[in-house]
């Protein structure tokens, strides 16, 4: 390689050939018999290099947005091939990255005469086909789809300068985990990985919408047929949606022939973008567990009696974490301290919070440690 060796690459490139190499040899006994060969573990440090030195780079002033997928040309449907591979090398990367900076679109990697080579371009990833995304400069994102053209990427590990973190599976399995936080790290159900649009989970699609609009943003989901979360809000509401809004609700709703349509995945996509546009409003969304939106801008409040939250358990759903206890200011400002005490109150209810430098937290009540429990879930959503 011309370029120098990125540390962080050969630290991670192990425990990612382990993670694709035990959940291959676990498809293989479901049957599957399109699950492809894993990488070796210099093959995937060469990549993880190039992407991180590619995402230093500059093309005329632009950040380069690229995404790696290490897949053979013959194993990819409608393969855009180039005559003549280019080497994987940071320059040769900067200099294609305009062509394939818009999402859905990633560069294939693939030995040529035992050299990595890019040979092309595709829009389709197989399952358990390893990518190496650069979501920013010099923050990198190691990740697998679930199959199909739709749905979310499971992510495997998250690279940041000299910063690795690799995502823990196990946390899916631990008491009181939210069901947002089992379906981002998707491998409660491996055979999700599949069925796409069947799968989809409206809440990672709109925490992945929230944090993308930059804006910051609170999100609550509350129980339906009740009121009680109003004893937690300053009324009269703002905007109060009067009748609920319940496009979302509808959709979800559709039979799953339906959802494997393109035109309902387009609905869906418009419907969520307006949804968690709502969110950067100042103030907070109120969505209920059946996705009907009943107000956006609320102002939340200490319930009549109740006590001010003064600490809460946090989490985040990777390798070597250790749970730690804190005041909610230390998360962030007073949108985290809002959700906190929100949920604080309202056991039965749910908050996101969207911050506006990327962090995302998912505030649930833990019943197994009688308080609020944050779970940090920024590396699952880039």
């Amino acid at each position: 390689m011309s370029f120098p060796a990125y540390p962080a690459a050969r630290l991670v490139a192990p425990k990612v050939r382990a993670h694709f190499t035990t959940h291959a040899e676990e498809a293989r006994k479901r049957g599957r018999a399109d699950v492809p060969p894993t990488p070796d573990e210099a093959t995937i440090e060469a990549i993880i290099d190039a992407a991180f030195w590619a995402s230093l780079r500059r093309e005329e002033s632009y950040i380069p947005k690229i995404s790696l997928a290490i897949v053979a040309p013959d194993a990819a449907p409608h393969p855009l091939r180039f005559e003549r591979p280019l080497a994987l090398s940071p320059t040769a990367l900067v200099k294609v990255a305009p062509a394939v900076e818009r999402a859905g679109i990633h560069l294939g990697v693939h030995r040529d005469g035992g050299e990595l080579m890019v040979w092309g371009t595709i829009r389709a990833i197989p399952t358990l086909s390893i990518v190496v995304e650069v979501a920013a400069p010099g923050l990198l994102v190691v990740k697998h789809h679930r199959g199909g053209e739709a749905g979310k990427f499971v992510n495997v590990a998250v690279l940041e300068a000299d910063q690795v973190k690799v995502v823990d599976e196990r946390a899916s399995s631990l008491p009181d985990c939210p069901p947002l936080l089992t379906s981002l790290l998707g491998f409660d159900s491996p055979a999700s990985w599949t069925t796409a649009p069947d799968s989809v989970n409206i809440l990672v699609q709109l925490a992945v919408s929230m944090r993308a609009h930059g804006r910051g943003g609170l999100l609550l989901i509350v129980p339906c047929g009740s009121d009680a979360w109003q004893d937690s809000i300053v009324r009269p509401i703002p905007y109060a949606v009067v009748p609920a809004f319940r496009e979302l609700a509808q959709l979800s709703g559709e039979p799953a022939e339906t959802k494997r349509t393109r035109t309902w995945q387009e609905s869906m996509n418009r419907v969520v973008e307006a949804v968690a546009g709502l969110t950067a409003v100042d103030g907070a969304t109120v969505l209920t567990k059946e996705y009907e939106l009943v107000a956006f801008g609320a102002k939340i409040v200490r319930r009549k009696g109740s006590p001010q939250v003064e600490q809460v358990t946090v989490t985040e759903p990777i390798e070597g974490d250790v749970p730690q206890t804190m005041h909610p200011t230390q998360l962030g400002g007073t949108r985290h301290l809002s959700a906190a005490q929100f949920v604080h109150d309202q056991h039965d209810a749910v908050a996101l919070v969207a911050s506006q430098d990327g962090r995302f937290t998912v505030f649930a009540w833990s019943p197994c440690e009688e308080m609020v429990h944050a779970h940090r879930v920024e590396t699952l959503l880039l």
